[in-house]
């Protein structure tokens, strides 16, 4: 339950306090001080029986005052206690289910992503997993964060320090296919790329750097990928600068919720049914997607097919580049695999 829950309640306690301190104080004429009237107020709305403070009885409206300030008191502050156990009761139960519930739903993960932080660059790459299907675990050590990552972007979440083997362990590092360290510190996402390496040796791992000089050590380390957020930042500011029409073309076909596009990969095993087969048998004018370029087979340092025609035969061992609404592309994918 929101803090704000218990607004109501206090502030109606608190103005039956400064209600019944003024009336004591008016009654009385001035004859009681403003702290003996409080003090009243306050053993009165209390109940703890420690007798009139005052003498009420000697004002003729004394008396029914503070019958009147009791009924009232005593309403208001059992009304603020049971907002305050309603608050702690519903609070701990929530958030012992919330952490059941990712318990059960991470023993179920499999192939999946795992980001560690969730904050200003991690949250967008949650959004984007999010936004592809892709299933993945949040990592931060505020249970908020997580939780609310989470909440709205629909993945699995732990609480804790991604540095730790145990936390990674818990993620499901192990069963994972990849890992996006995005913590606010260089020193951390090295610790998070030789901790990942060693727990599951074929991850894929993409690293944030700060410091474009920390490049090199998390290549080192072990990361297949090094992202720095300055670097695509003064990119961007180029871009917008010299290309603003295909930026915002990418821009718009990115954040269109209804019709989104995405630029995709998929590879092609060679038992796959595809092999041996012309594009032209895919399918792909149908399905609305583009097929932008083809990867050699073996072709590992970039070498690439562009605009490959139709009657291209594809290979065994060759990754397609393609664009196209996400669900299409999965449906794609999964035809292509072998059963």
């Amino acid at each position: 339950m929101p803090f704000r829950r218990l607004l109501a309640p206090l502030a109606a306690l608190t103005a039956t306090a400064l209600v019944g301190s003024t009336g004591y104080w008016l009654i009385g004429g001035g004859r009681w001080s403003f702290f003996d009237c409080a003090y009243m107020t306050v053993t009165t709305v209390a109940t703890v029986g420690f007798g009139e403070i005052i003498p009420v009885n000697d004002v003729p409206l004394g008396r029914p005052f503070t019958l009147l300030l009791v009924v009232t008191g005593t309403v208001f502050l059992w009304w603020f206690m049971a907002s305050i156990t309603a608050f702690l009761v519903e609070g701990e139960v929530l958030g012992l289910g919330w952490r059941r519930r990712m318990t059960s739903q991470l023993e179920k993960m499999l192939d999946h992503v795992v980001v560690c932080g969730a904050g200003s660059t991690g949250i967008h790459a949650i959004r984007e997993l999010s936004q592809l299907g892709t299933p993945f675990v949040v990592v931060d050590v505020s249970e908020a964060v997580a939780h609310e990552a989470a909440r709205l972007h629909g993945g699995a979440a732990v609480v804790g320090d991604a540095t730790h083997d145990e936390v990674l362990e818990q993620a499901g590092i192990g069963r994972a296919r990849g890992i996006i360290s995005a913590l606010t510190d260089d020193k951390d996402n090295l610790y998070v790329t030789v901790t990942a390496r060693a727990l599951n040796p074929s991850l894929r791992i993409v690293a944030k750097a700060i410091d474009v000089k920390a490049e090199a050590k998390l290549r080192r380390a072990g990361a297949d990928c090094v992202v720095s957020p300055n670097v695509m930042g003064g990119l961007r500011m180029v871009s917008e600068m010299l290309r603003p029409e295909v930026t915002t073309f990418l821009d718009v076909m990115l954040r269109n919720k209804e019709q989104p596009l995405r630029i995709a990969e998929i590879p092609v095993p060679g038992d796959s049914t595809w092999v041996g087969r012309p594009v032209a048998d895919l399918g792909l004018v149908a399905r609305r997607i583009l097929l932008l370029a083809v990867r050699e087979p073996g072709a590992a340092g970039g070498r690439f097919s562009y605009s490959p025609p139709e009657d291209s035969i594809v290979a065994g061992g060759s990754v397609l580049i393609l664009l196209g609404q996400p669900a299409d592309l999965a449906t794609l994918g999964e035809e292509g695999t072998p059963g």
